[in-house]
């Protein structure tokens, strides 16, 4: 074996136990990326920084902005809005509906942002009309995945996979090209979905103080020099008394004391920490005995005091309200804990409590051996915040946090902004599905047009645009080169044909199609891609074949991570928040997994 593919070999390893292992983001990986492959000259530096130069980065960039306007103009609510009255079918037949419509509209614009609006209505639903939202959450996540997976532009991940393939010489995918299989394999999974539907825990309909039961609230207070409560035992006490609150520390002087005994005295300074339901948690807010706890030191305090006494007289007529936020993958506030959570918001912003997936009692030891302090925010995480109604904009434009709440208001946009922006949008998948314009140029022309016409700000832009995603692609890109240049795609394609030897075509794709999946399954769909489409290129050159159904079983084979909630970033989401457990997806994403392999390998032989 050639040096260089060894060192490729061993770049692709590290590369797959990080995604794996998560043990950076996604943007510093595709930095160690770029930066290992131009020390060890598997690229030259230029090809190593071309992923940021990229037709397909920065096509996916531009579809990243157009989505934004499409939310902030009103354009994805809007065309979700009737969804509210299906209220009344039964599950097995909203489900699908639902399935149907996000498909649809994630063919054309970002999955994450169209299932993220989904999951708003489907938050509200549940909470007004009782609708089981376990029911239908992971449905909606796999039908975005499986719409983005119907045209060109649906996901950054076929835009990669057509990229990488026009480097290697192969021929442009229209952006229709495709469109029927990926329709036949949304078909067969609403169908197989809705009849699993009863395999999908069945959760009651909660409203925001219901769902967050003695289990689902931590929180840390201290005792305030006027309490009442100051020299009285705890089992005299409301914390005693209220089997809705459960004490699980006292802090004093510094020391633990966990499980604390109903004998102790309570002083004033004492820290507590407590796991309670939203009611008794609005109380101990409204009341002079406690305060919401914030590290910070006396002089701090102090400077603050003065501070809160300018600022009350500005925030005095505005009603507070509890805000349930729900923390995304890239969100600033994640790997923050309770006592560093203030100084990454809005200055009103007092966060209260961490929403995480645990049962009572593995909550319960986890507080009690951890303390809070040491409780940090992990993507699908909800975090509970008093903020003034005011403040709901600005708390509503910080990255990678969605508002889910009972009082989550939609943007006020005029009707103008809203029709002038979907005519934008039909205008760019005009331009690129008849071939006038290339996707990239396409795309980047209606963010021109939404920007000169002031219907797009530059700064919400940069507020919510996914940089993790652009460095990703920036970074995989050359991945591609790398296994180029050092003949390593050619090295593995020769192994597998060797392997392969004599077996059918049905076998060949078969088995791409399935390492593939299985690879996307717990690394990047965008990093799979990379990695897989030059291997697949080389064995269609190995076996003189039409490259087309090679590029399509990567592209499909790529975007269906369905048995892990960490194989695309909308099960990410809805795994911690939709009552779901792992078997959950291994379950129905690999029976689903499974019936699309064997479809896609039967359709995609007949295209050689």
């Amino acid at each position: 074996m050639d040096w260089n593919i060894f060192l490729m070999f061993g770049v692709l390893l590290i590369t797959i136990v990080l995604f794996v292992f998560e043990v950076f983001s996604i943007d510093k990986i595709a930095f160690f990326i770029i930066v290992s492959l131009i020390l060890l000259g598997l690229v030259t530096p230029e090809q190593g920084v071309s992923g940021f130069s990229n037709n397909a980065t920065i096509a996916v960039l531009a579809l990243m902005i157009l989505a934004i306007a499409m939310e902030e103009n009103g354009v994805i609510h809007w065309l979700t809005s009737s969804m509210g009255k299906i209220k009344s079918l039964p599950i097995y037949i909203m489900a699908p509906v639902f399935m149907f419509f996000t498909a649809a509209i994630s063919a054309f614009i970002s999955t994450t942002a169209v299932v993220i609006v989904f999951i708003k209505i489907v938050n509200q639903l549940s909470e007004k009309y009782k609708i089981p939202q376990s029911k239908l959450l992971l449905p909606i996540s796999f039908a975005g995945i499986l719409g983005g997976s119907c045209t060109l532009m649906g996901t950054s991940t076929n835009l990669i996979v057509n990229s990488v393939a026009n480097n290697l010489g192969a021929e442009q995918i229209g952006f229709f090209e495709f469109s029927i299989l990926g329709v036949v394999f949304l078909v067969v999974a609403i169908i197989f979905i809705t009849l699993t539907l009863g395999w999908l825990p069945w959760d009651k309909a909660k409203s925001l103080s219901k769902d967050y039961e003695i289990e689902d609230y931590i929180t840390k207070i201290r005792i305030n020099p006027e309490s009442k409560l100051i020299g009285t035992k705890i089992q005299d006490s409301f914390l005693f008394l209220n089997e809705n609150i459960s004490l699980l520390q006292i802090i004093r002087n510094n020391l633990v004391h966990n499980s604390p005994g109903k004998y102790i005295t309570l002083k004033e300074g004492d820290e507590l920490l407590l796991m309670c339901n939203i009611e008794n948690l609005t109380l101990i807010k409204k009341s002079d005995d406690f305060s919401v706890y914030e590290e910070k030191d006396v002089a701090e305090s102090q400077a603050e005091t003065e501070k809160n006494k300018e600022t009350e007289l500005n925030t005095e007529l505005n009603e507070n309200v509890f805000v349930e936020l729900l923390i995304l993958p890239g969100a600033i506030l994640i790997d923050k804990n309770m006592s560093s959570l203030r100084s990454f918001m809005i200055q009103d912003a007092i966060p209260l409590a961490i929403k995480k997936r645990k049962t009572l009692m593995n909550l319960k030891e986890r507080i009690v051996r951890n303390s809070m302090d040491n409780l940090v925010l992990k993507a699908g995480d909800r975090l509970l915040v008093e903020v003034p109604k005011a403040q709901l904009p600005v708390l509503q434009s910080m990255e990678n946090v969605v508002l889910l709440q009972e009082y989550d208001t939609v943007n006020k946009t005029s009707n103008f902004k809203k029709y002038f922006s979907l005519a934008v949008l039909l205008l760019v998948i005009g331009l690129a599905a008849t071939g006038l314009l290339s996707i990239m140029v396409s795309a980047l022309t209606g963010v021109s047009i939404l920007l000169l016409t002031k219907n797009l700000d530059l700064n919400t832009i940069y507020k919510k645009v996914n940089w993790q995603i652009f460095f990703l692609l920036a970074g995989m890109m050359p991945l591609g080169f790398a296994m180029h240049n050092t003949g390593t795609d050619i090295f593995i394609s020769e192994k597998l044909l060797d392997f392969l030897g004599g077996q059918s075509n049905y076998i060949i794709i078969g088995t791409l199609f399935l390492v593939t999946m299985l690879l996307s399954g717990v690394v990047s769909n965008n990093a799979t891609a990379v990695i897989m489409t030059p291997i697949a290129i080389s064995i269609a050159q190995g076996m003189n074949l039409d490259f087309k159904p090679f590029i399509l079983t990567i592209m499909f084979a790529a975007n269906f991570s369905f048995f892990t909630p960490m194989g695309y970033q909308t099960n990410t989401i809805i795994y911690g928040i939709g009552n779901y457990n792992f078997k959950h997806f291994l379950l129905i994403g690999g029976i689903l997994s499974a019936i699309l392999w064997l479809l896609a390998t039967f359709l995609l032989t007949k295209m050689i």
